[in-house]
């Protein structure tokens, strides 16, 4: 319950998250025109599967803005960083990053193990991968 409040009532978290998004997309806004529209429908599709208040996507952003600004400096073509399966590149990206549907199965495995398992040991068992 602790990390819920630090996450979702945290003024200070919250103002930072913003303002370090309003840079990063300020960035965007100096990325060339097709690197600036491959970059908002990536970040479309992440922010579809963000798990909890999302401050892991602000990471997600930077490492993918960091990617394009070297691209476009080097003069590469934005599908010549993602690849031309610009789907298979996102989820790629989802692999690394917290997920909504994880944290949805997570639990459910943890409630139902809860109530019918073993209690800690049946939790162990799945947090573990069993």
């Amino acid at each position: 319950m602790k990390q819920f409040f630090e996450d979702y009532f945290n003024v200070k978290k919250i103002v930072h998250a913003k303002r370090e998004y309003r840079r990063q997309m300020a960035r965007v806004e100096a990325l060339p025109p097709e690197y600036q529209y491959v970059f908002r429908k990536i970040q479309g599709q992440l922010w579809q599967f963000a798990a909890g208040p999302g401050y892991d996507m602000m990471q997600a952003h930077q490492e993918l803005l960091d990617l394009f600004e070297e691209g476009a400096a080097a003069g590469r073509g934005v599908l010549e960083i993602t690849g031309r399966d610009v789907a298979a590149f996102v989820e790629e990206l989802l692999r690394q990053l917290r997920t909504w549907p994880e944290d949805w199965r997570r639990k459910l495995n943890r409630d139902i193990w809860r109530h019918v398992g073993d209690g800690k040991n049946g939790e162990r068992n799945f947090e573990a991968g069993n």
